[in-house]
């Protein structure tokens, strides 16, 4: 399928290497395509880059992977969604990583999914570093990587392709859920980089045997 990637910074690039390996379409959906064809053809000659609505409307799913504060804005220049798969993969990061600007009672999702007319939001990809994103492959196993959404096909489609980039997917049930994984990525971002642990590492999931 195609994906549009809205945004093509470090978290874009990432998400984007990963889905050419699997051999889906990727194009990015940026406010000055020219900018970013150089970035493109490093990642692969097939990876496109376009306008935002141009990305959006030739895309089968569509991921966020912009600063908070331009992925809702971003959302609602698209007049009608049409039903499409919207993955929300930002945090709503305070100032100088200082914590959130949103949560306990919402969250950035949520909040997307308002002003995103007619999508079907997902809320994935945010738990973790560019880096994993790219490269999930650990020795110890698969990332962690919980999915949330309202809408239940739209959420095991997710969940699917979760899986065949390379990560733990785990399904945690409806939107309002991203109000935890909001802050959980915090605690990546926190020994990451306000500890200076590195983004090297990630979060795995350990079950017991009943």
């Amino acid at each position: 399928m195609t994906v549009a990637i809205i945004g093509a910074g470090h978290v874009g690039q990432g998400l984007a290497r990963n889905l050419n390996r699997q051999g889906e379409a990727v194009i990015f959906g940026v406010s000055d395509p020219a900018k970013y064809r150089a970035v493109a053809a490093q990642i692969d000659a097939a990876v496109r880059v376009g306008a935002v609505a141009e990305a959006v409307a030739v895309a089968e799913l569509v991921i966020l992977a912009v600063p908070y504060e331009a992925a809702g804005p971003i959302a609602a220049t698209i007049a009608d969604w049409q039903g499409k798969i919207l993955i929300d993969a930002t945090n709503p990061l305070a100032p100088h990583l200082a914590g959130l600007s949103v949560g306990t009672t919402d969250s950035a999702a949520e909040a997307i999914a308002r002003q995103a007319r007619n999508a079907r939001v997902i809320k994935t990809f945010n738990t973790t570093g560019a880096d994993n994103l790219a490269d999930p492959a650990y020795p110890g196993g698969r990332i962690f990587m919980p999915v949330c959404g309202d809408d239940a096909d739209a959420r095991a489609r997710v969940m699917a392709l979760v899986s065949r980039m390379g990560f733990e997917a785990v399904d945690l049930g409806g939107l309002a859920a991203a109000r935890y994984l909001e802050p959980f990525a915090m605690t990546w971002i926190h020994w990451a980089h306000t500890l200076g642990e590195g983004p090297d590492f990630a979060f795995g999931l350990l079950r017991r045997k009943r």
